[in-house]
């Protein structure tokens, strides 16, 4: 007799192929799990990496805000060391100038006439003195006007009194003092 597989083979060859499929779909599930964590892990390194070098520029960043804030106060004590030098130098510069004042003063100084008082205010000189004439007075203003260091004298005041049987002047006189061969600005430095 012959034997008839009475099984359903057509069922059991599906059932086959299910599995297979299925074991094929697992693998690939697998597989693009795995690529997927890969993708992942590597995506993952990389904003680390760059999370890190974004850090670092951070840090930079900060210190070279406190290097140029260093600077800045370097150049703010250096403009004003400059200041101080050039107002020391100014001042060195003006100290001979005194010396000229009076000496083109006394110079100038006619015979018969005495200075009380001398008030400088920038370049201009107030002088009050005493005259024994006007003549004397109008004399002092001539050699004023001739000196190089003095300059523009201009008579305030002039009053004539008796003093001990002699008649005086007192007078205010303004004048300017010049520094000869400087130019205008400079002088106003002085």
């Amino acid at each position: 007799m012959a034997r008839i597989n009475l099984l359903p083979w057509r069922e059991t060859l599906r059932k086959e192929r299910q599995q297979q499929f299925f074991a094929t779909m697992g693998v690939f599930v697998v597989i693009t799990v795995c690529i997927w964590g890969a993708v992942h892990f590597v995506n993952t390194q990389r904003i680390e990496y760059q999370e890190m070098r974004n850090q670092f520029l951070t840090t930079q960043i900060e210190l070279l805000d406190l290097k140029i804030a260093e600077i800045e106060r370097l150049e703010k004590e250096k403009q004003r060391l400059k200041a101080r030098i050039e107002a020391i130098e100014r001042l060195q510069g003006n100290r001979p100038l005194i010396v000229h004042l009076f000496d083109e003063m006394v110079t100038s100084l006619p015979e018969g006439v005495s200075i009380v008082s001398v008030q400088q205010k920038g370049k201009a000189i107030t002088i009050k003195g005493i005259a024994q004439s006007n003549a004397r007075v109008s004399s002092f203003m001539r050699k004023l006007e001739a000196s190089a260091w003095l300059g523009d004298p201009q008579l305030e005041v002039i009053q004539a009194q008796d003093a001990q049987g002699q008649r005086l002047s007192n007078f205010t006189m303004r004048f300017n003092q010049v520094i000869p061969g400087a130019s205008d600005n400079e002088e106003d430095d002085a």
